[in-house]
């Protein structure tokens, strides 16, 4: 490290930590006049008026139409968009300046953990055991196969970076073999905005067919005849999944058979196969509901049976068994309870129970073999798996030490067997995958994943920690930091957050991570309310009109951080992506003073304009989760805590928010907007950054290593605000 970046990142430092100093005052300081970088976005008025209540968007121009992002040629009004993303680019650059050498240094030492030539373990299918490998210097895998034994023949299936070449963005996607071991479909994705064209390959000759399936999801499943694929396409406008078609290899694509037409836009839909390989199985879902409709996969040429009638509020996953189907349902089981129903007769009033329902144990999922039950549960904020003996009715638990940890079933294609593959990994302990022998109750280790360059997780403390909410609840919190770090309030913590969906953060673990642990930071993952932590309460008591509850839960755990001197308000960080994102605006509006510095990425912070657009990917299915504004009382909800709608006049943390021009799941003009109202109207000389990925979307760069640059870039701004310019724990 040159002592020009140490000089540099010092600047920053002081400039950060020292009252007396602004960031104006730093600014002046470096190298580059960053004040003439400084973007200042046109203001145009446009007025939004609903339930007799108007809102002034003056950046509502930003929006771009797909057309437009995609013209070979930019009309004015598109030009104008990408000059303002470009020169916001330019600005985190030039602000970033004196942390180059720092994430390159970052970005090296990320990948530098991570094994260039690793595979992962094979599992056996029908005849042939699959697996999938990396090779040094490339960026994308390669899916392979040997017949019966792994001492066979390597067959290369598909290899993504031959695909990859010539493309900015490239993702294959939905890897599916035909039951004769012949054909392979994939899905291929060069836009990154998750449409995907079918491909075909014959895994004899090589040769990848010329027909494709445009528009799809990316997957699908094979009928048993080995020429039947039955495949979903989206919605060109919202790209909602919302027919199911079947297609015949060889036949032009306009012959293709429409099976099923989803025509309510709350629903996602596609088709899967069950592990069983007897049924052919459309789902739809929606944020309360769930349908299904199988056919038997030896006679394509029947049309698709309704599983059960739909029900507005019913959310259950089936699985087929010998002459059964198993249920995992919610009907009267908040948590969820497991019935069974033959497949003669599938309706509801049909079911028995099997696993009652439990006030304290959520039951997540169930892996079905030929013996044996395995079932995977979540209670008191940690995964569980319990196995049945479909035989005995004997059960037991596999048990783990660590205080917070994730368990979850691997790949388990094969339904006769005794072998279950299971993974396990905790804030400490990297990825392993077990086999454990149903029978005799012992496992063995397959593989843990290798952190190049050593991994003691005796350097490590892990903690569980339950922080009280401002309503009296009981909000889990999980900790890891390095050994030594001391507790009185100097150290710097990274509070992290989701809370939306019903999607729990496990405290699994992250080689990223420990470039910020070496380097002093604690890693906090706040377990809000909106997650599933706790069961399914702990989510419907974080959306809708509960909402709030998901950013005070986050602020409480903050507070906690401070006052119990793990840090203080000055080295408290906070980040978030996506929904994740919504939180970090919802938060800095409420207690803007509490952290020192915030990530947004890709955030969803205009929530009320996104879900009053039914055009725009992803609304309508999502009116459950969030509410809908054309109702007023949701509109009066929602609008409270907006970020976008509330950005006032104070002074925010430093921020750094980033965003893909091509996200389908977050459109970018979101954070876009957002960083130019809180530019024009927050008060003092904290940073403001926004970084645009212009050739990615949601996910990001594509690629195994190309998208830790941005993680360099997050992390860098993270310790130069710390003054931590290398590793010195």
């Amino acid at each position: 490290m040159t002592q020009k970046l140490i000089t540099g990142c010092c600047i920053l430092l002081m400039a950060v930590a020292c009252k007396q100093q602004t960031n104006e005052t730093l600014l002046g300081q470096l190298p580059t006049d960053l004040k003439e970088f400084k973007p200042v976005a046109e203001k145009k008025d446009s007025v939004l008026s609903i339930h007799g209540h108007e809102r002034v968007d003056s950046y509502f121009w930003m929006r771009l139409t797909d057309e437009q992002k995609n013209a070979t040629e930019p009309d004015a009004q598109t030009q104008k968009v990408l000059n303002y993303l470009t020169a916001e680019n330019t600005y985190t650059e030039k602000a970033l300046k004196s942390t180059e050498s720092l994430q390159e240094e970052l970005y090296e030492e990320i990948v530098g953990r991570i094994k260039k030539d690793d595979a992962s373990v094979p599992y056996k299918k029908n005849g042939y055991w699959y697996y999938t490998r990396y090779e040094e210097g490339k960026e994308y895998p390669i899916y392979c196969r040997k017949m019966e034994s792994l001492e066979a023949e390597e067959e290369v299936m598909l290899n993504v970076n031959e695909l990859a070449e010539g493309h900015e963005y490239y993702a294959a996607s939905g890897l599916d073999v035909s039951p004769d071991n012949k054909w392979l479909a994939f899905g291929e994705d060069t836009l990154s905005r998750r449409i995907y064209n079918m491909r075909f390959k014959n895994l004899e000759t090589g040769e990848i067919l010329s027909e494709s399936l445009p528009n799809t999801t990316g997957s699908g499943a094979w009928a048993n005849d080995n020429k039947t694929f039955f495949y979903t396409t989206k919605n060109k406008v919202s790209l909602l999944s919302e027919k199911i078609w079947k297609h015949e290899l060889g036949n032009d694509i306009d012959k293709d058979e429409l099976m099923y037409h989803e025509e309510n836009p709350s629903y996602y839909i596609g088709v899967y196969k069950s592990k069983s390989d007897q049924y052919v199985i459309i789902w739809n879902q929606s944020t309360l509901s769930n349908d299904y409709h199988i056919l038997d996969a030896d006679h394509p040429e029947n049309g698709f049976t309704q599983f059960t009638p739909r029900e507005d509020v019913h959310e259950y996953s089936i699985d087929h068994y010998k002459d059964k189907f198993y249920i995992v349902t919610n009907w009267e089981a908040q948590n969820f309870r497991l019935m069974e129903t033959s497949v003669e007769a599938t309706a509801k009033e049909n079911w028995k129970e099997v696993i009652p329902h439990r006030e304290d144990v959520m039951l997540n999922s169930i892996e079905l073999f030929k013996d044996y039950l395995v079932v995977q549960e979540r209670s008191n904020a940690l995964t569980h798996l319990r196995i049945i003996d479909q035989n005995t009715k004997e059960e037991h638990y596999m048990e783990f030490e660590e205080p917070a940890y994730v368990v979850y079933s691997s790949t388990n294609p094969e339904f006769d067997t005794d072998q279950l593959r299971f993974g396990y990994s905790s804030l400490t302990t990297p990825n392993t995958i077990y086999d454990y022998n149903l029978k005799t109750r012992t496992k063995t280790l397959k593989k843990q994943s290798e952190v190049v360059g050593g991994h003691n997780p005796e350097d490590y403390v892990t903690e569980r920690v339950f922080v009280d909410a401002s309503d009296g609840t009981k909000v889990p919190m999980s900790l890891v930091y390095k050994k030594g770090t001391k507790k009185d309030g100097s150290a710097p913590v990274l509070l992290y957050g989701y809370g939306s969906y019903g999607y729990s953060m496990d405290p699994s673990f992250s080689s990223t991570r420990l470039s910020l642990l070496d380097r002093g930071f604690v890693w906090a993952i706040a377990h809000i309310r909106g997650g599933q932590e706790m069961g399914r309460a702990w989510y419907d008591n974080g959306k809708m009109f509960n909402k709030i509850n998901t950013f005070t839960d986050f602020i409480d755990c903050g507070k906690y951080l401070v006052k119990e001197k793990y840090t203080s308000s000055e080295h408290l960080y906070a980040m978030g992506g996506s929904a994740g994102g919504l939180l970090m605006g919802a938060v800095v509006n409420m207690e803007p003073s509490l952290f020192n510095g915030v990530i947004a990425a890709v955030p969803f912070v205009d929530v009320v304009s996104t879900m009053l657009d039914e055009t725009i990917p992803l609304t309508t299915n999502e009116f459950d989760e969030w509410g809908n504004p054309k109702n007023k009382d949701s509109y009066d909800y929602m609008l409270s805590y907006s970020p976008y709608d509330n950005v006032k006049a104070v002074e925010y943390p430093n921020m750094l928010v980033t965003t893909g021009l091509f996200d389908s799941q977050v459109q970018y003009w979101e954070p876009a907007k957002w960083v130019a109202k809180l530019r024009e109207m927050k008060t003092g000389d904290k940073l403001l950054l926004m970084h645009a990925n212009m050739e990615a979307g949601h996910g990001g760069a594509s690629g195994r290593f190309k998208r830790y640059k941005e993680t360099a870039l997050e992390y860098a701004f993270l310790l130069a605000l710390e003054g931590k310019t290398s590793q010195v724990n």
